[in-house]
């Protein structure tokens, strides 16, 4: 390139020299043809020298600086290109990285069922996945929106607010679809805040089962109590000498009937308990169900003859595979629910069948029946239809809710139907 400019420079002066001189020794000695000359000789020099010059930049402006090419440029500019040519390298690569690293977050939080959103120090979304809209129930917003366009309430609001400020926060806020976790952590780098990554999890089921172990535990606290308050009540009065001798009897048969109930609380628990460890170690054997309803019947059979309520069992035998004590309990559960809710001198019908790759299990009363608006909540926990008039029949609230879990157990399904005559308990349990 050197070697250019030089011929170039020489070339321009040599010329501008040859011209001056010719013009001096001119023998025409008119100062207006002087100054033509020297006009000519200007523009004659100015023109050929941006030729020169736009000659020797063009390899230089040709120059494609993300791929250079060393033969079509000078020589001289080599040791720069060839940096150009490994910062290029290096920007390439970082930038493939780039873009890898940031399609794999996208995939990943892509197929996430939470909703998981980052915002920069001024609460403009960075990234925000579909989980986090669908969970909020909102619209899909852009990057570069606020993320309170994801919820404007105040609560929401102030779990960001505390996250901006440095202090992970929590909570819980209820929308259309159910309820919803929010988690705000603050995102910095040393003493900087640089914003805050926000979780959005589906706790609707997590509630409701909180809810229902409150529930639960007041259920229990208050079943446990009654039979005790009685049974204490009762001894006290006994060990004070404070019971007739005649009705000492009495008062002792009392106590049993309250100690047995509370017996057969305990048991309904730890049977739900059981029923609740899903990691539990199953004991599955070969039950022949149309047995098992028939012994069912047999130890029912005094409390039926008690209410004159009559017995059927139909149907054939279908064997399947299951825990024998659950089942035994679901059947048992069905079968003293249909002589307990029936009426004076009524009668439940036990039905096995069979269809393809199920047991079907029929338990048919002539009893009082469910109101439609209760079907769907019989199978809670403690939960009573009536509550003055279950009072009123032994039990312990827990019989169907048994029923269930011990048929959910089994991989079964059962449902309840009102009929002109009672009511039609339904179980189907998978034959394999």
């Amino acid at each position: 390139m050197s070697k250019r400019i030089f011929i170039s420079i020489f070339s321009t002066a040599l010329i501008a020299v040859l011209a001056t001189s010719a013009m001096f020794l001119h023998k025409d000695n008119n100062i207006k043809n002087d100054w033509l000359w020297l006009a000519l000789i200007i523009l004659f020099t100015a023109i050929f020298s941006l030729i020169a010059a736009a000659k020797i930049v063009r390899p230089i402006k040709d120059i494609d600086l993300s791929q250079p090419h060393f033969h079509k440029s000078y020589k001289e500019l080599t040791p720069l290109l060839e940096q150009l040519r490994k910062q290029n390298g290096r920007v390439n690569r970082y930038m493939t990285k780039l873009t890898d690293s940031r399609e794999q977050f996208s995939l990943i939080t892509e197929n996430m069922n939470d909703g998981i959103v980052i915002a920069d120090s001024k609460t403009t979304i960075l990234s925000c996945n579909s989980a986090a809209y669908t969970l909020m129930g909102v619209e899909p917003v852009f990057e570069g929106q606020s993320i309170y366009a994801l919820s404007n309430d105040e609560p929401f609001r102030r779990c960001i607010q505390d996250a901006m400020g440095g202090r992970r926060s929590e909570l819980i806020i209820k929308t259309e679809n159910g309820d919803r976790k929010i988690i705000a952590s603050p995102a910095d780098i040393t003493e900087t805040l640089n914003g805050v990554v926000v979780f959005i999890l589906d706790v609707t089921e997590e509630q409701a089962l909180e809810k229902m172990r409150r529930e639960f535990t007041s259920n229990v606290s208050h079943e446990l109590k009654t039979p005790l308050t009685t049974i204490y009540g009762i001894s006290d009065m006994l060990a004070n000498n404070m019971v007739k001798a005649e009705n000492v009897a009495e008062f002792g048969g009392n106590i049993r009937r309250e100690a047995d109930r509370l017996i057969s609380l305990i048991n309904d628990i730890v049977s739900l308990s059981r029923l609740d460890e899903s990691d539990a170690p199953r004991q599955w054997e070969e039950v022949e169900l149309y047995s098992l309803a028939e012994e069912i019947i047999g130890r029912l059979a005094r409390t039926a003859e008690e209410k004159s309520v009559t017995a059927e069992l139909i149907g054939e035998q279908v064997t399947i595979f299951g825990d024998s004590t659950i089942l035994s309990e679901v059947l048992y559960n069905l079968c003293e629910n249909a002589i307990k809710y029936n009426k004076e001198g009524g009668s439940y019908t036990v039905r096995i069948s069979h269809i393809p790759m199920k047991a079907v299990i029929t338990v048919t009363d002539t009893g009082i029946g469910i109101p439609d608006e209760h079907i769907d909540r019989i199978f809670e926990r403690f939960y009573r239809v009536d509550k003055s008039r279950s009072q009123k029949i032994k039990g312990t609230g827990l019989g169907l809710s048994i029923v269930k879990h011990g048929v959910a157990y089994h991989k079964g399904t059962v449902r309840c139907v009102n009929s002109e005559n009672g009511t039609v308990f339904i179980v189907e349990l998978p034959v394999k």
